[in-house]
């Protein structure tokens, strides 16, 4: 009945004007005002003292001296400066000295042959690709577990044994190792595509720039600036002086071949802070060639940081053999103007500088003299090179910062070179937080004091059990072998000034992670295409292809960045709150969900801030949910319920919604973690299938209904006739029967005047009542010309609509919780006891149409009941808050069967697997429509009965829900109070 009410209402809007797509009300209505489009938090808005540094700027050049030509006659192309023969000159001696350097120390060396492993198989094998490709859903990747460790363990073996290592506690980067490089365990198949081996859809190859032009006639120009700037403004910045005035550097200038537009601002997690990458359109500063650039690029991100396989160029270029990259980058050294300006030295400068800076540390000829040099003078000369970069061509890594420099001899009678010393961190697979037994002994002492804390009493064993295992833990953390902190020192012999500190490595390490967002998002327009609908929120289509596995990385390799970041980087850091990498991610465990099921929702649509497509994916499964509903509704007049149901069913399975995201190329979009996550082809597909459920919601969202119907449709069906049948299906047979309207049958007609009644009390008005008669027509009533049958089949449509409904508003006032979540409190909401109590509150059972002639009044059934409500959605939602509210303050949502999982949860012996509750049905009494269960309940061997007092849980439980909202359930209390003694009033006067 509640499904034929629905119709009934979906007919009024009908004939309001609006697509005859089932669209609920709530759609055209009110509920529009909290439709929620931006479902990213906005970037944090800076501090005053950081708006100046977001405003675009007037910038001018330093003088060019003769090494560029601003003379008309001299350019050719978009440029508006040439290089001239003296700056091709500067770029000959600079690729000479400095270019070429590192792969000249290489070549002097002897050839290392590093040992086999299983690493070097081939990756192109075809038993790779047939292991991981299966298409039986039973099908394993050949990898497990235990060989994932022996592949890592083999890698670090061999790292180790590189004779050209710098020092045993320093890791470098090595060529060939974008995404995991030899440890990715994807298929040969799946490397050839996807985000997470650095292939974007879309990409075409950028026409070539002329290298001894500025371009600038082609090249957009954009200013980089991270927020907050902390760890990005040093006391110790890279400074050149020129012209008697000091230049500092200040960031990067981005030059890119093609406009960022429509693209949102890059934000990222580092060092526990959630930074901001904001580009800013500026006036293009003159003086610089695009080979400079390039050089400069060369230099600064493979000889310096060793961040080989950072792609720049994009795809293959029809350009020369090095290939034009697809964006530029310009390092900036800046002097304020009076007037408020920046002014910006010439590319040329700064190459000159490096050339200037490039003397070796502790010159060999001069070793004895700057031995003996006062003490001031030598304190001096270090402190000019503490934080500078300073390298040793050919050794790996070939970088490290200065953090001392130490000239103390220890052998007077041999002289030795100073000692630069190094504060450095060790990677984590190598540290306490990689060794097996510090993670097995972690997770011991984990589950120990989890279970101590929901005991009921507590054993002064197990309290002496838990204070050796803290202690232990402390032990390994302080081994020499295995704290993260290392202490490095090494020889100044072999090492270059490079007169680079720090920040530049600090900001350039932040440009991996640009180019990677620009990229994605540049690739995702191509995507809009295959949609058929361009998003203006871009954040949130890049969220409806955020798989949970993915997080906000580093670009490229996480381990190089580390790496990169470890050795050039700032020293100290200064880090956030180390929660911001879990605060809105994590959502298993018995307290997390307590806390967060515990939240009210909010009256005002909010962003939320969990980072992937769950929650979407939820709102998506039942906006596809609704429309195939709709769509067999009136495709099939003739079919019974069970049959739609099962046509539904075969619609919306994770099967079919694969092939509809394979049809769109989702895998090729998806962003999700590099590893063997998702090696497994039925993993997948299934990551297909919620990511397509995502993007629907995300459609819905920001397109509305229509557009989510319209792609639907497009994807259910290739060929145009049954896809216009799909889309342009019939009225209902009652509207058929009156197309313009029938509430003229309402003076002849006595039930439909009863109705009229009806209308009045939940304020809406139908063009077709008699939609809204069959609503209320019960099965037991059968076919009547009045109505043309019973509501069973408008049931079927009701509650899809019920469920869009409910999970709209869930999903905007809700924005704290995940999918899981909220579906806890969807079930709260769409189900038959809270449906029939709503009935009965809006006196529906007085209006349902049965066979019963005496006329007396009906008790219906909690289903029929339920029924009846579903077709009354618009009344329903306007009391979602208050049931909800309810629901979480009674944990109505925290089901006798969810408490019981719980408590045996808890009440598990240490070292073991939980023991599960299991149940046995003892009695079945009753026919097949309404049949009584009788049930036991074994745990540990023993049938339990009520014993829900004796688990420590469920009494912290309603403490923490009684003291965060005492006061509301003061109020709800005698809200409740105040409802039973009306009740009683009403009675006594009915008497």
């Amino acid at each position: 009945m509640v499904i034929f009410f629905l119709s009934a209402v979906m007919s009024f809007h009908q004939d309001r004007g609006d697509p005859r797509a089932g669209l609920p009300p709530g759609q055209h209505g009110s509920s529009q005002n909290y439709r929620l489009t931006n479902l990213r938090p906005p970037p944090p808005q800076p501090p005053k003292e950081e708006e100046e540094l977001l405003k675009p700027a007037w910038i001018r050049c330093t003088h060019s001296e003769s090494f560029y030509s601003n003379d008309p006659m001299d350019q050719v192309g978009d440029s508006t400066v040439v290089g001239t023969s003296k700056l091709r000159d500067l770029y000959e001696r600079f690729e000479e000295e400095l270019g070429r350097r590192q792969e000249r120390a290489k070549a002097a060396r002897p050839k290392w042959e590093p040992p086999k492993t299983k690493l070097d198989e081939d990756p192109d094998d075809s038993s790779s690709e047939s292991d991981c490709e299966s298409d039986a859903e039973g099908s394993t990747c050949s990898s497990s577990s235990d060989s994932e460790v022996f592949d890592v363990i083999a890698e670090i073996k061999r790292k180790k044994a590189h004779p050209d290592r710098l020092h045993d506690e320093l890791w470098y980067n090595d060529p060939g190792q974008m995404n995991d490089g030899p440890l990715c365990k994807c298929s040969a198949k799946a490397r050839r595509t996807g985000i997470r081996h650095s292939i974007y859809p879309g990409e075409e190859p950028v026409k070539q720039c002329r290298f001894m032009n500025n371009n600038a006639g082609k090249l957009f120009h954009y200013r980089i600036t991270v927020s907050p700037p902390t760890n990005f403004l040093t006391d110790r910045p890279t400074v050149i002086e020129y012209d008697d005035h000091e230049y500092l550097f200040e960031g990067f200038s981005l030059f890119s071949h093609t406009p960022l537009t429509n693209i949102p601002l890059c934000r990222v997690i580092r060092f526990n802070i959630d930074y901001t990458i904001h580009f800013i359109e500026e006036m293009t500063p003159e003086n610089f060639c695009v080979r400079g650039l390039e050089l400069f690029a060369t230099y600064l991100f493979q000889d310096i940081l060793e961040l080989y396989d950072w792609n720049l160029a994009g795809p293959e270029c029809d350009s020369e053999a090095s290939g034009c990259p697809q964006f530029h980058f310009m390092p900036r050294f800046v002097r304020f103007l009076p007037d408020g300006g920046k002014e910006v030295l010439s590319m040329h400068q700064v190459l000159l500088y490096l050339l200037r800076s490039s003397k070796p540390l502790v010159p060999e000829e001069e070793i004895a003299d700057m031995l003996q040099w006062e003490e001031l003078e030598w304190q001096k000369y270090a402190e000019e090179c503490k934080g500078m970069i300073v390298t040793n061509p050919g050794m790996k890594p070939s970088s490290v910062r200065i953090d001392q420099l130490d000239r103390e001899q220890f052998n007077p009678d041999v002289i030795t070179f100073p000692i630069i010393v190094h504060f450095g961190i060790r990677p984590a697979q190598l540290s306490y937080a990689g060794d097996p037994q510090y993670q097995k002994l972690w997770k011991s002492y984990v589950k120990l004091r989890h279970l101590l804390a929901n005991s009921p009493k507590v054993k002064q064993i197990d309290k002496q059990k838990l204070t050796q295992r803290e202690e232990a833990l402390q032990k390994i953390r302080q081994k020499n072998t295995m704290r993260r902190e290392v202490t490095v020192e090494l020889s100044s012999q072999g090492f270059w000034k490079t007169g680079i500190r720090s920040d530049v490595c600090q900001h350039a390490m932040m440009l991996p992670v640009l180019t990677h967002h620009i990229r994605y998002h540049q690739c995702l327009m191509h995507l809009d295409k295959l949609i058929g609908y361009v998003f203006n929120e871009r954040c949130l289509l890049q969220l409806a292809m955020t798989h949970p596995s993915h997080h906000l990385n580093f670009g490229m390799n996480p381990d190089h960045a580390r790496n990169s970041l470890s050795n050039c980087g700032i020293r100290q850091p200064k880090y956030g709150d180390r929660k911001v990498h879990h605060m809105y991610m994590r959502k298993k465990g018995i307290n997390t969900l307590i806390n967060i099921m515990s939240r009210l929702g909010q009256d005002d649509p909010s962003p939320s801030r969990i980072n992937h497509n769950e929650r979407l994916e939820f709102l998506g499964d039942a906006v596809v949910e609704f429309l195939t509903s709709v769509h067999l509704y009136y495709l099939f007049p003739s079919l019974e319920e069970g049959g739609l149901a099962t046509y539904r069913t075969a619609i919306v399975q994770n099967q079919h919604l694969a092939m509809l995201a394979k049809k769109l190329e989702l895998d090729r979009f998806m962003l999700y973690a590099h590893g063997p996550d998702l090696c497994r082809e039925s993993d997948l597909r299934h990551a297909m299938a919620n990511c397509f459920e995502a993007l629907i919601g995300a459609v819905y969202l920001e397109g509305g209904l229509e557009e989510a119907r319209q792609l639907f449709g497009r994807l259910l069906f290739n060929g145009e006739n049954l896809r216009d049948v799909w889309l342009n299906y019939p009225p209902h047979p009652l509207q058929v029967q009156e197309p313009q309207s029938d509430r003229q049958l309402i003076e002849t007609s006595p039930v439909l005047q009863k109705l009229t009644t009806f209308e009045n009390s939940i304020g809406v008005l139908f063009t077709h009542v008699r939609l809204l008669a069959r609503a209320f027509t019960l099965r037991t009533v059968g076919f009547n010309h009045l109505t043309l049958g019973h509501n069973q089949r408008m049931e079927f449509l009701g509650d899809s609509i019920m469920q869009l409904v409910a999970t709209e508003y869930l999903f905007i006032h809700f924005p704290d919780h995940h999918e899981g979540h909220l579906t806890l409190l969807r079930s709260s909401l769409v189900n038959n006891r809270t449906q029939a109590k709503v009935a009965e509150e809006l006196g529906m059972q007085e209006f349902a149409i049965t066979n019963d002639k005496t006329k007396r009044p009906v008790a219906l059934r909690t289903k029929t009941l339920a029924d009846l409500l579903e077709c009354i959605f618009v009344t329903y939602v306007r009391a979602f808050g208050l049931c909800v509210q309810e629901f979480i303050l009674n944990q109505d949502w925290n089901d006798p069967k969810s408490q019981l999982q719980q408590c045996c949860l808890t009440l598990r012996t240490e070292g073991k697997e939980p023991d599960i509750p299991l149940y046995k049905t003892l009695q079945t009494v009753g026919p097949s429509h309404a049949r009584t269960y009788t049930v036991a309940v074994y745990f540990k061997g023993e049938r339990i009965g009520c014993g829900k007092d004796n688990f420590p849980q469920m009494a912290h439980q309603k403490r923490f829900i009684e003291r965060k909202y005492r006061q509301e359930l003061k109020e709800m209390r005698r809200e409740r109070e105040r409802q039973e003694k009306e009740t009683d009033e009403v009675e006594e006067g009915r008497k």
